[in-house]
């Protein structure tokens, strides 16, 4: 069975970052690019940031500069680094995988997984 499971999420404070995990179980690093997503309150799912089966790494123009994707093969986990929060990083985040390229990953904002239960962040003005 895959399974990706979004974990990390917590309340912060304007300007605050939080480190967001990704546990993936059931594929391969290296068939899969792996995604970060979020859906704010009432608004469609959007794609963050990608990283890439070869290991770039891609971002949204509303996260570039602020948020840094990773992974660490060894534990099955991508983290999502998110530095100088904002309120309208409210949210809950999600991450997803996809076969196709990193800049489509973040477009279409698809997995072709189950997304899972993902993690709540809320950011306080």
């Amino acid at each position: 069975e895959v399974q990706l499971q979004a974990s990390g999420g917590g309340l912060m404070q304007t300007g605050g970052s939080l480190r967001l995990s990704c546990v993936v179980s059931g594929i391969s690093f290296d068939t899969y690019n792996i995604g970060w997503f979020r859906q704010a309150p009432g608004k469609g799912r959007e794609g963050l940031s990608c990283i890439s089966k070869e290991g770039g790494s891609h971002y949204a123009n509303a996260v570039r500069g602020r948020f840094t994707i990773s992974s660490d093969y060894a534990k099955n986990t991508v983290y999502l680094q998110m530095g100088d929060l904002k309120p309208d990083d409210t949210a809950v985040y999600y991450c997803g995988a996809s076969p196709s390229i990193c800049e489509a990953v973040i477009v279409t904002a698809r997995s072709i997984f189950n997304w899972g239960q993902g993690t709540q962040v809320t950011v306080s003005s």
